[in-house]
């Protein structure tokens, strides 16, 4: 796809991150790979970001992609965070196989990090080779680009470069590089590094740069620090509800994966729910499932807890008052959570307000999919698609369910609450239709792209970019990607890239 005749203009970045003090991660250039080749580029958000298509395309565009040039303004960098993860504390993580290259300025006026991933080792690396294979990052570019489309806040992926050289994990693999893109890196271990250092002017001097970059808000409040501590908890809390409507589960919230900026981050062992259920784990290393899908919110919660304290000295000079404010803050994560889930669960059985008994209505619902091994998104589509007037129309949604009678019950109830609802009929199909996706990235059909990807085929692959891409359109010719997996493909675990 390069167009080594036309390179067009190439990017000036900034740096700001790296203007930081040194401590804050290591200046290290990335590992030359020896054929870059560009899979795929993701044209809109390369004008959303203002960069030129024709460098990006042309020889030097891809080489700065794949990380054998660095850009003018550039100052690569391995991001230096701590973290908790599965609830044990690592000291020190950091950018393993990755590089912050820098920021460029949107067409927005939004300052966005340029970030690349399987850019080898780093300081950071603990004896990993620092690479990446084209599986993981074919996965990270399809299902982030999903979430922005459902309308999710989420880390984007700019390119997929291959490399020309193999990985080696348990076989030989081909390798590859995804350019990130993000409101900024910075997460709850990235302070958590400089709290249990003890360093509290690192973390001083990152909370001020997270609120001028992300929350300058909170910098005109008379308590700017709680001001972000409660920002920050509301954008997780709102971000997790997101997730729930649409069966997400990310599968390694540890704290070093909780962005500040409340944008979804690493997509390792993520997966959508096919047939619903509560408990449902899908991550490899997930062995107890404390990421379980209903787990989520409570983990988020567990995981801003991290945050405050680390925040505790910046709030207030008093520790007892510090620590009524830490816990005044992350207690409002409740509030926000229960707030935007339960509108959000309302809207997809097509109310259009709350009354008493909807929640429990909803409710009723999720049981009988749990105990009906209904599909969670089929289901809920199907739902949008019924008519009041008839309930012939539930047989699509009432044949996704093993047994029906659950279901057949709850439905009677579901068709005399939207009569006294009263909304027009087409109105709630068509507001049903705007919150339930058609389309998401099932675990089976992104195993299958990366499969044949492998292979040199990208047919799969963009098709399931198309699909997902419009999510609450119907695609009549790739409509078999709505489907769930038949037995002999369901996907039963999800792995990390590493």
């Amino acid at each position: 796809m390069s167009s080594p005749h036309s390179t067009g203009e190439a990017p000036t970045l900034e740096s700001t991150y790296a203007s930081l003090p040194e401590r804050f991660g290591a200046r290290q250039e990335a590992t030359p790979v020896a054929a870059p080749e560009l899979l795929r580029l993701n044209r809109p958000l390369a004008r959303e970001l203002g960069l030129d298509m024709a460098f990006l395309e042309s020889e030097q565009g891809v080489a700065m992609l794949a990380g054998n040039a660095t850009p003018e303004g550039a100052r690569p960098l391995a991001m230096a965070y701590a973290g908790h993860q599965f609830g044990n504390f690592v000291p020190s993580l950091g950018d393993g196989r990755a590089l912050l290259l820098g920021e460029v300025v949107d067409i927005r006026g939004v300052r966005r990090d340029i970030h690349l991933k399987g850019s080898g080792p780093t300081p950071f690396s603990r004896r990993g080779d620092g690479r990446a294979a084209l599986g993981p990052v074919l996965r990270e570019y399809v299902v982030s680009e999903a979430m922005a489309a459902l309308g999710i806040p989420t880390t984007r992926a700019l390119a997929m470069v291959t490399t020309g050289e193999p990985v080696y994990r348990e076989s030989a693999l081909p390798g590859a590089v995804l350019a990130r893109v993000a409101a900024s890196h910075v997460r709850v271990g990235t302070f958590e590094y400089f709290a249990r250092r003890g360093d509290r002017e690192a973390v001083r001097t990152l909370a001020d740069y997270v609120v001028a970059r992300l929350y300058p808000d909170a910098a005109e409040a008379e308590k700017p620090y709680r001001a972000l501590l409660d920002a920050v908890v509301q954008r997780q809390a709102e971000l997790v509800a997101k997730w729930l409507h649409v069966g997400f589960i990310h599968g390694v919230m540890n704290t070093d994966n909780v962005a500040l900026s409340g944008e979804t981050i690493d997509y390792g062992p993520c997966a959508f729910m096919d047939s619903y259920h509560p408990d449902t784990v899908y991550s490899s290393i997930d062995h107890a499932g404390r990421y379980a899908f209903s787990n989520q919110p409570g983990i988020a919660q567990w995981n801003l807890a991290r945050l405050c304290e680390c925040l505790l000295p910046l709030l207030d000079e008093n520790e007892q008052a510090a620590l009524e404010q830490a816990q005044a803050s992350l207690a409002s994560f409740s509030g926000h959570f229960e707030a935007a889930y339960h509108a959000g669960l309302l809207r997809k059985i097509g109310l259009s307000d709350e009354r008493e008994g909807d929640l429990a209505l909803a409710g009723k619902l999720l049981a009988a999919m749990a105990e009906g091994r209904a599909d969670f998104t089929n289901t809920f589509r199907r739902l949008s698609e019924a008519r009041s007037d008839d309930p012939g129309s539930l047989a699509p949604v009432r044949a996704l369910f093993e047994d029906p009678a659950p279901f057949d019950r709850w439905s009677v109830d579901w068709l005399a609450r939207l009569a006294a609802d009263g909304r027009d009929d087409a109105a709630r199909r068509e507001a049903m239709g705007a919150v339930n996706p058609a389309f998401i990235p099932r675990n089976h059909r992104v195993q299958q792209a990366i499969d044949a990807a492998a292979q040199g085929d990208l047919t799969a692959t963009d098709e399931l970019l198309a699909v997902t891409g419009r999510p609450y359109e119907d695609h009549p010719d790739l409509a078999h990607y709505q489907n769930p997996p038949e037995p002999h493909e369901v996907v039963h675990q999800t792995f990390c890239g590493t």
